[in-house]
């Protein structure tokens, strides 16, 4: 009996980290991004080490022999029928491109070693990874300053998480932060370490592009608020804020076990089925819509015939059903790319929060007197407060 209430606690602890870490593992990644760019889905990836491997070109040689030679080389590297990792997947094309999805927990070293095998072994055409143009700088940051990032929740993440999110998503957004935090304190690892092993091992491989395969944050963010009722969003905040449970890196490899998994999902979605069906569900349908983008013939150089193309997915693993569940359905995204507009009571909350930051900035302009409050009020941020507020004023006259 006490080793099943262990299992269960075991449970609920991976289901809560498979909720918290889907929205919040990579905020502190995005504060150096365009906010308002995330259309081009592709990058591209370093090629320092491609040119390493290499073999001495002849000084002579023209480009088309050159792309020739490379193509041959990685289909030389190409392993028809390859040993890989139970975490992955094969899929098919219509046309008959292949896609080897592997699925992966984010903390995981393994997962990491699964990545590396699967690209080297099939040499992708492309390679698609669960992230967004919003946490792309994650990518290009060592571990060390990943992680130092990762503890350090300051005013600056809040302020940035507000404004790219709105009052409620932001500060909610903030406390999920703080749980991914607590998960990498516990770990010692800095989140996404299999993306970076993907970009990697894709500068390793001839022809081969990297997209962003996942649906902007903000637009998660915001569905998953406005899905919560007034009541769950409370729930949710307070067990947030009060969230220690210990989990060590043996629990994270236990995500990957598809069994535990199935259970760990159930429990998600029944104490937040709305929230499931956003982070979860939504992305399942996106992140597929992506893939199968992605997973298109290809055409070979100087003969320009198209031939089928092979791709790379590396997505977590809850991802993995609902992509398989999904890959030869009909697909719409434009139904879970609209954000819906703030309720009437978040309407409310945020006009009695802007109402007290009002009350506390006339009170320090009183205590401060005349010459020191007009200095307050000419401060960027409190101009910023005072326009939002004239703003419900202008539009009620008009």
């Amino acid at each position: 009996m006490h080793c099943g209430c262990e299992h269960s606690n075991a449970t609920a602890v991976l289901a809560r980290s498979t909720l918290t870490y889907g929205l919040a593992c990579s905020l502190f990644s995005a504060s150096d991004m365009d906010q308002d760019n995330y259309e081009d889905e592709s990058i591209v990836p370093s090629g320092d080490a491609l040119e390493e491997e290499l073999p001495c070109l002849p000084p002579e040689i023209s480009d088309g022999e050159a792309m020739e030679l490379l193509w041959q080389l990685r289909s030389q590297r190409r392993q028809s029928s390859p040993e890989l990792p139970e975490t992955v997947s094969r899929l098919t094309a219509p046309d008959g491109s292949l896609l080897y999805l592997v699925g992966t927990a984010h903390f995981s070293d393994s997962s990491k070693k699964d990545v590396a095998t699967t690209i080297r072994a099939v040499q992708p055409d492309v390679v698609v990874v669960e992230l967004c143009q919003y946490r792309v700088s994650m990518l290009k940051m060592d571990e060390n300053t990943l992680l130092r990032e990762a503890k350090d929740i300051n005013l600056d993440k809040v302020q940035q998480a507000i404004k790219q999110n709105g009052l409620m998503s932001g500060l909610m957004q903030i406390l999920l932060l703080k749980v991914s935090a607590h998960i990498t304190e516990q770990l010692g690892m800095a989140p996404g370490g299999e993306f970076r092993e993907a970009f990697k091992e894709a500068g390793q491989v001839p022809f081969c592009r990297f997209h962003l395969g996942d649906r902007p944050i903000p637009v998660t963010f915001k569905r998953a608020i406005a899905a919560l009722s007034l009541w769950q969003k409370a729930r949710l905040a307070w067990g947030l804020c009060f969230l220690s449970d210990p989990i060590s890196k043996e629990d994270v490899e236990k995500c990957k076990q598809k069994d535990l998994l199935e259970q760990t999902m159930a429990e998600m979605i029944g104490e937040f089925p709305a929230l499931h069906q956003t982070i979860v569900a939504e992305r399942d349908i996106y992140l597929t819509h992506t893939l199968r983008q992605a997973t298109r013939c290809v055409e070979a150089p100087r003969t320009a015939l198209k031939v089928p193309a092979v791709v790379v997915g590396v997505v977590g693993m809850g991802h993995v059903p609902g992509i398989e569940r999904n890959w030869e359905k009909q697909l719409n995204i434009n139904e879970i790319m609209s954000v819906a507009p703030p309720s009437r009571v978040g309407w409310v909350l945020r006009s009695v929060i802007k109402g007290a930051m009002v009350g506390m900035l006339g009170y320090a302009c009183y205590r401060a007197g005349g010459s020191l409050g007009r200095v307050l009020l000419s401060l960027p941020t409190v101009k910023s407060v005072l326009e939002t507020l004239r703003q419900p004023s202008a539009l009620g006259q008009q």
